[in-house]
């Protein structure tokens, strides 16, 4: 499956690592269909997709949103008019200024993408109706996806090996193409030629994420349940049986485990869960489910990873290979690995899950659109993220806990109304500050030159606390993001008392709604027993009212 957003988390504490950061980002040299690009080509790609038998087809974006394609082109797969191989780069003229934002292919193969505007274009192998268009004629150029869609906005798409899903903005999930195993979801094995909605058991339900095995598909809720349809003879759908399903079916087994996204792999699934937790079900003769053994397994069964939290799953249908990032940044890899099979985690060198299906996947494929930026050329951003805290042309240095921190008064004045106030009315070049931490008064600084927080989950609630005194909303709204990602039941009664104390009312729902799916636990915790006496009596009322209490 392939979705269209990367994240990258970086803890950088200097201009040198800031400088590192910058000529660390993706690296499509790693992938040898681009090997014959000249430099001046690679630095401005953005966005870049590895696909087909071998790895031998791609497709790319520039600076300039132009949309190229090269490789051996089968059945038309490239989008560019014909049936012709490529060894150079071709622009594929009607996708450029589309601004793509998620792409995904079959083994056919077929391309999907969906863009900026919510629109679905597709092309390529057309042997089952996976492009949607209700023939089985091949599309050798991009076409627009319609029936159906017209009316929606599509944010995400993901293929199987000839079939298709799209969720909508709504949650609403649409599917189309190949059915011999239910895969689409509409209660019968025929192909289906245009978009479907998928309801049955989704219906009013709200989907945020999407997956596709070779033959079955994947959906999680906002609620963090999972629903799983189609081919299962692997157990690839977790039911603890294996019995192909043709609507979607609820795993039952991760009652009470709130799952933030999926991966599929050619027979196996993986699943990230809200604390962190890696759950793991179907094939397992490459050791791709990362249990120790090579046997299958029909339900979910947590990864023992013995590292620290992890915050991305990575797998693709055309291969047994799995992989995961940590919240550090480290990578982990195991299944089949370029022939070996890896029945446990292993620790990488890697930066990148991305790296792991370049170097070790069978096919070298990306299993999600890349990201890419150029080493040499630095955007405005770039540069001034370089230049944070750095002595050598700042004008002004702020002193908290007796550390320095050095900036720019006039980037100060223009990001920020505080700021802008203060330094109207004085002339120092040195200001102390006592009301917060180094860490935290550090990390609102750089937030000004980057627009990004590069702090703990932990220390997150100090930063909160000083966007509520200086009343920048949109800082407020990221700390509770990185508040939401790093709650666990030990300290999610914390969190709940800091959402309550700053009236951040979003991050006091999801902290709410996590107390509540975790009641027994969270009730065992030291937080919990010193909570305080008002926030306890709402806690229990609300609770009692969402129906926690409930036998």
């Amino acid at each position: 499956m392939l979705s269209c957003t990367i994240f990258l988390q970086n803890n950088n504490n200097n201009n040198n690592n800031n400088n590192k950061q910058l000529s660390s980002m993706l690296d499509v040299g790693k992938w040898p269909v681009f090997a014959l690009l000249p430099p001046e080509e690679l630095r401005l790609i953005r966005q870049a997709c590895v696909f087909g038998s071998a790895g031998n087809e791609a497709l790319y974006v520039t600076v300039n949103d132009e949309v190229f394609a090269l490789g051996t082109n089968c059945s038309g797969c490239l989008g560019l008019g014909d049936l012709q191989s490529t060894i150079e780069p071709r622009r594929i003229d009607v996708l450029c200024g589309k601004k793509i934002v998620s792409l995904s292919y079959g083994t056919g193969p077929h391309v999907v993408i969906a863009t900026a505007d919510g629109e679905v274009f597709a092309w390529g192998h057309n042997g089952y109706s996976q492009l949607g268009n209700g023939t089985t004629n091949h599309g050798l150029t991009p076409a627009l996806v319609s029936t159906n869609l017209l009316s929606k906005r599509v944010t995400e798409v993901a293929c199987g090996s000839h079939h298709t899903i799209a969720l909508t903005t709504d949650g609403e999930v649409f599917a189309w193409g190949y059915n011999n195993s239910g895969q689409v979801g509409s209660g019968s094995t025929a192909n289906q030629p245009t978009p479907r909605r998928v309801s049955s058991c989704l219906q009013n339900k709200v989907v945020v994420n999407i997956a596709c095995g070779q033959l079955c598909s994947m959906a999680v809720l906002d609620n963090g349940e999972v629903y799983g349809w189609g081919y299962n003879c692997n157990g690839q759908l977790g039911l603890g049986n294996n019995g192909n399903q043709q609507t979607p079916c609820r795993i039952a087994a991760l009652q009470g485990i709130n799952i933030v996204q999926v991966a599929c792999g050619y027979a196996h699934t993986l699943a990230l869960t809200d604390e962190g937790y890696i759950y793991a079900w179907g094939a397992n003769s490459y050791g791709q489910l990362g249990t120790g053994s090579k046997s299958n397994q029909a339900l979910p069964t947590i990864i023992n990873t013995d590292k620290d939290r992890m915050v991305e799953v990575a797998a693709c249908h055309t291969s047994h290979t799995s992989a995961a990032k940590t919240q550090s940044g480290q990578v982990l890899m195991w299944g089949q690995c370029r022939g070996q099979a890896v029945a446990s985690p292993h620790l990488t060198h890697f930066s990148s899950t991305d790296d792991v299906f370049a170097c070790f996947a069978t096919p070298a494929v990306t299993w999600h659109l890349l990201s890419v930026d150029g080493d040499d050329y630095l955007t405005v951003a770039q540069s001034l993220k370089k230049e944070f805290d750095s002595p050598e042309i700042s004008d002004m240095k702020f002193v908290v806990d007796g550390k320095c921190i050095h900036v720019h008064k006039a980037l100060l004045k223009i990001r920020c109304e505080h700021f802008r106030a203060l330094l109207n009315e004085t002339d120092d070049d040195a200001i102390e500050i006592h009301q917060f931490s180094y860490l935290v008064y550090r990390a609102f600084l750089e937030y000004l030159y980057t627009d990004t927080i590069n702090l703990p989950p932990e220390d997150a609630i100090g930063l909160l606390d000083l966007a509520t005194f200086y009343r920048e909303t949109r800082l407020k709204r990221l700390c509770q993001e990185t508040i939401k990602r790093g709650i666990s039941e030990e300290n999610a009664i914390t969190l709940l008392s800091a959402a309550v104390k700053y009236e951040a009312r979003d991050l006091e729902e999801f902290c709410f709604k996590f107390c509540v799916n975790h009641l027994t636990a969270v009730t065992q915790t030291q937080a919990f027993a010193d909570m305080d006496h008002d926030l306890l009596k709402n806690f229990i009322s609300k609770a009692s009212r969402y129906g926690a209490f409930k036998n």
